[in-house]
């Protein structure tokens, strides 16, 4: 696996941070003013950006964590669900399932296309184009960000560049943490004590996937056994639960990652 460097990290970091703000300027950000396409889930809200600039090579797709009410709850459907209908040969978190399949508030009928074909449908445009895809997000946002880059990678194959998500629960049962087609171009960061990391609560069912970069006292590991990182969220938890899940902490350690 290729170290990842550290203005990738900061670039990705930078727009998993500036997705949730109320504004958006794509434009200061180095991309085209035609180079934005965003979609919405259901309600209406902003879910995924895919960005892009004409003189680069490199489409990122950005997606969100959970922003709502609807997002939250889905979070506790957790048991595991059929990827059959995507052609995928494994089970996946039954609410994240949800999340990427849920009609995109832009296509109405007849045409009603659900949030993962939608993103297909403006991607194949640009993998014709020679265009490579990286994809990053927070939270629930990484953890679905895996699987759609699984789903493209078979249907297109080499189109996936990289994937680098934040703070993000598992989503897979074994047979995903065996059959998924990038590890070796998927990172995975967490920070300090996040205890989202380890969720869901259920041990053997769900597993992560990729090469996991642990932030964690001013300084980076890799790939630290579950248990050690288990045993300090643990105890950070009961004194700040959800404090080291903000988006916010992960761009305050950007500067850890010189030497990636």
């Amino acid at each position: 696996m290729k170290p990842l460097k550290r203005y990738q990290y900061e670039r990705y970091a930078v727009l998993c941070n500036l997705a949730y703000a109320k504004s958006f300027k794509h434009t200061r950000l180095g991309f085209d003013a035609n180079g934005q396409r965003i979609i919405k889930n259901q309600q209406g809200k902003v879910m995924i950006r895919v960005l892009w600039s004409e003189s680069r090579s490199e489409v990122i797709v950005v997606i969100k964590g959970s922003h709502s009410l609807f997002d939250w709850l889905l979070n506790f459907l957790a048991w595991p669900a059929s990827c059959r209908q995507l052609n995928l040969p494994y089970r996946i978190h039954y609410g994240f399932y949800r999340l990427m399949t849920q009609l995109s508030y832009d296509s109405p009928p007849p045409q009603s296309l659900n949030v993962l074909q939608e993103l297909e449908s403006i991607l194949v445009p640009l993998i014709q184009r020679g265009k490579h895809i990286s994809i990053t997000g927070h939270s629930s946002g990484g953890a679905i960000g895996t699987v759609l880059g699984d789903y493209l990678s078979r249907k297109y194959p080499k189109c996936i560049k990289r994937i680098v998500t934040f703070g993000q629960p598992a989503i897979g049962n074994w047979q995903f943490h065996q059959r998924y087609l990038l590890k070796s171009r998927t990172y995975r960061i967490c920070c300090d004590l996040d205890i989202v990391t380890f969720m869901p609560p259920l041990p053997l069912v769900y597993w992560h996937v990729g090469s996991m970069l642990w932030l964690y006292n001013g300084r980076i590991y890799e790939n630290t056994p579950t248990m050690v990182r288990l045993g300090r969220s643990l105890l950070s938890w009961l004194i700040r639960p959800f404090s080291y899940h903000l988006m916010s902490k992960y761009i305050r350690n950007k500067d850890f990652f010189d030497e990636h």
